[in-house]
């Protein structure tokens, strides 16, 4: 099959579970690293994808996700004639449904072992504690994570309770200074879509601990999942003791 993948965990979920399939992908799809050098072209954002250049790649399948790409485009894509799935990802049960249905249902993969590995590793997980926290994904204006969101519900399992995860938004603007007050005992800061380090961001919430986290763990529904509670789990601890961790390198993207 001749597959174009529109979200990047996605894609990374493709390559690594059946190299040779992508044919196209987007501009911010950066796992793995040698996409490439596998004859992948790139065809834009997952915003603004090039709908000239996709149709042209004559791909059997476009992969997309209702949160990450644009309804016109898409139902450009569907009248340029091509074949388009579109996965709905809310929480960890629905992520590990739809990458099933991508991979083995859509495409005929048997289904990877990493997918088997990512759901035992998430049934594992014991909450250690609760922690009440917020979760900016944006700077310029500030952003949080809001409500029904996949990231808030990997946090959840976690025992961390998202402060705004009841709010009408899935992603609302917050006043800084309402942040700032706010009574919580974490902050957590992911290095994307927003990369927030060491020396950008912590600094806006110096009483209270700040957890870097990597974002690739918290945002992206594919392989990075069997290994995302170790990762998450850790950086949420040493932010708790006093250090907060280096996210690990993520992609500079949306998931």
């Amino acid at each position: 099959m001749r597959v174009v993948s529109l979200v990047p965990s996605l894609t990374e979920a493709v390559a690594v579970s059946a190299p040779g399939l992508l044919v196209g992908v987007t501009d911010w799809c950066t796992h793995p690293a040698d996409l490439g050098k596998r004859g992948a072209v790139r065809i834009g954002g997952t915003k603004n994808p090039d709908v000239e250049r996709i149709a042209a790649l004559r791909p059997d399948l476009v992969i997309a996700n209702e949160e990450e790409n644009r309804a016109p485009d898409l139902a450009a894509l569907r009248a340029a004639g091509a074949e388009v799935l579109v996965t709905e990802i809310r929480d960890l049960p629905q992520a590990l449904t739809e990458l099933d249905r991508v991979l083995v249902g859509a495409l005929g993969l048997a289904r990877p072992k990493w997918l088997d590995d990512a759901e035992a590793a998430w049934a594992r997980v014991e909450p250690a504690g609760s922690l009440r926290a917020f979760v900016p994904v944006w700077r310029r204006p500030w952003m949080v994570l809001g409500r029904d969101t996949f990231a808030g519900d990997l946090l959840a399992r976690l025992g961390v309770h998202n402060m705004y995860g009841g709010h009408a938004e899935r992603y609302p603007r917050v006043p800084v200074e309402e942040l700032a007050a706010a009574d919580c005992d974490l902050v957590v800061l992911p290095d994307e879509p927003y990369r927030f380090t060491r020396e950008d961001g912590p600094e806006v919430f110096p009483d209270r601990p700040s957890a870097l986290v990597s974002g690739r763990h918290l945002t992206w529904y594919g392989p990075s999942l069997a290994e995302a509670p170790a990762v998450l789990a850790a950086a949420l601890r040493a932010a708790r003791q006093g250090d907060p961790a280096r996210p690990s390198p993520g992609g500079a993207g949306c998931p």
